[in-house]
Order: structure tokens, then sequence, then C-alpha cells
């Protein structure tokens, strides 16, 4: 097995051939680092406008997927929904069975460990290594190339790509493919519901007649600080609803971590609640609007009881 590690290290240093799939908000940012770095980059994306973007930094251009898969040595995906992996690498497309022996599969999508582990599987018996690498931050820090990469899969493995994942972010190993997918849903299922007890503030704050600049500024220093009051308490206060991360990103991650949790026998109760509010959102039209709007769910005076 060690043989294959990183292909024996002949092909390092910008020498290997990578391809990536899913050049959206936070893969045309990885894509584009991986580029600029000097590697020899194959792109596909469903929407050949998003390739398009990136090809103007350079890279070239995949006709599929599973042409993709015949050539490259490392293949990245960046994909929406854990059933876009599962088409990807095993039920349509395939590729797993087409990569090269002693490849490897980097996601860096937000997926459930159910699947990250049947992925994980697959892949093994077709001799191809898979690391599960979900990303903490957003496109800003995708483009910067100081995301935060939460890896999972074999040590060996990880150790020896985590010079190319720092080439894209910050990784840090954090076990096997369910530890890492484990830790960004908690992660998004803290921070999602952060933002709707953070709501729930505000829209006291102005019931009380508080002038809302300087609640903000006044609850960071105590208790009630956070970093989604950083982050998006400014997009409230503006009425700023640009999608860095919408509604409906927010609503399936919340939804896979409840799922996650209801297959550890925990009730996910607070979570749980986050989810009806994100939910409520999606039917007063806001899903493709940035989640700090679930804030106006709030102003709306809906409760957490599931409009629809």
């Amino acid at each position: 097995m060690k043989q294959n590690l990183y292909l024996l290290n002949s092909r390092r240093k910008n020498k290997m051939k990578i391809g990536f799939i899913g050049l959206g908000k936070m893969g045309s940012g990885l894509a584009k680092n991986l580029i600029k770095a000097g590697f020899d980059v194959l792109l596909f994306d469903i929407n050949p406008d998003a390739v398009d973007a990136v090809l103007k930094v350079g890279g070239s251009y995949a006709a599929s997927p599973k042409a993709m898969a015949l050539e490259a040595d490392v293949i990245f995906t960046s994909l929406p929904l854990p059933k876009h992996m599962l088409q990807l690498t095993i039920e349509e497309e395939k590729i797993l069975q087409i990569m090269k022996e002693g490849s490897i599969l980097i996601d860096v999508s937000t997926i459930d460990p159910k699947t990250a582990r049947l992925i994980a599987n697959t892949a093994e018996k077709q001799n191809i290594q898979f690391l599960a690498c979900p990303l903490g931050k957003g496109p800003a820090q995708a483009s910067e190339g100081t995301e935060p990469i939460f890896a999972g899969g074999k040590k060996e493995v990880f150790e020896s790509y985590k010079d190319l994942l720092e080439k894209v972010g910050n990784p840090t190993y954090l076990g096997d493919v369910e530890q890492a997918t484990a830790f960004k849903l908690i992660s998004n299922m803290v921070g999602m519901t952060n933002i709707a007890v953070m709501s729930e503030g505000i829209q006291l704050a102005v019931q009380s007649g508080i002038d809302l600049s300087l609640f903000k500024e006044l609850m960071h220093d105590t208790g009630g600080d956070s970093a989604q009051l950083h982050l998006r308490g400014p997009f409230i206060l503006e009425n700023d609803y640009q999608p860095r991360f919408s509604v409906n990103l927010a609503e399936k991650d919340v939804r896979l971590g409840i799922e996650m949790a209801e297959s550890l026998t925990n009730k996910a109760e607070f979570s749980s609640l986050t989810l009806n509010y994100l939910q409520n959102a999606q039917a007063f039209n806001l899903g493709d609007k940035d989640v700090a709007a679930i804030y106006q769910i709030f102003q709306k005076g809906s409760s957490a009881e599931k409009i629809r």
C-alpha cells in the first residue's frame, strides 16, 4: 500500500495531474489555487460558465467525469449533496471503477458519515485512496487559500497528501472519514442554531426599543458574543441577504446532522428547532438568500412550528 501513496513521490511537486469536479463558490476557489500553485488541473462542472470562470486562471477542460477519471492522479470533488457524490462515484458515473489504481479521491463536500464510509469502502476495493475533507469556512477563505480542512481517512494517506492539501487550505487530521464528516455537520448544526438564537435576540432588542447598532456592539462584550454575531450580525442590521451561505445549504446540513444524531440515538432537540425555522424560511421563498435571512422569520412572528 505504501508504494502507492502519493504515487511513489515520483509525481510530487506539481508533476501529477489533478482533476476537480464541482466548481461552485467553494470548488472554484480551491481549483484556482491549485492552478496558481503550478499543478496541471482538469476541470469539470455541469455548468459550462463555472468552468470558463476558472479557465481564465488556467487549467484545461475535461469532457466528462469519466474522461477525467482516466487521466487524473488525484480527483477533488465539491458537490452539493451526498446523493450527488454517490451518483458520481458509485451509482451512475461510477468513476471509482475508472480511476487509476493507486490514485486518490479527495472530497471537500459536506456529506454524512454513512455516505463517506460507503465511498471509502468502495474506493478501497478498487485500490483507490479516499480522504473526506469537508471545509470550515466560506468562499472568501477558499479563494484566499486559508480554508480550514477537516481531513478524515487513513492517517498514512493524509500524511502523504498533506502538502497538497496545504496548497488550498489549512488541513487538520481528525481520524477516519466518519470523524471528519461528523465534525463538519456538528459545526454547522451549532453555527446555524447560533444564528437562530441570535436572530431571536435581535428581534427582542427591536421590540424592546434598543438601538440595534449599540445592541450588537455591547453584545460583543458579553457571553452572548459569537462568530455569527461578528459575521452575520452586520448583514441583519443592514438588511443584506446576498447568499454567502444560503438557507437551502444550511437546511441541508442541519438536516443531515439531525439524521446523523438520530442514528446515534441523540434527539438533537435544539438543532431540530433550528431546522424548523430554516424550513419555514424556505416556505417564505428565502431559500436562495443568505442564512442570515432566518431573521426575517422572527420578524414575521413565526414560531418554530412548521408552516408546511
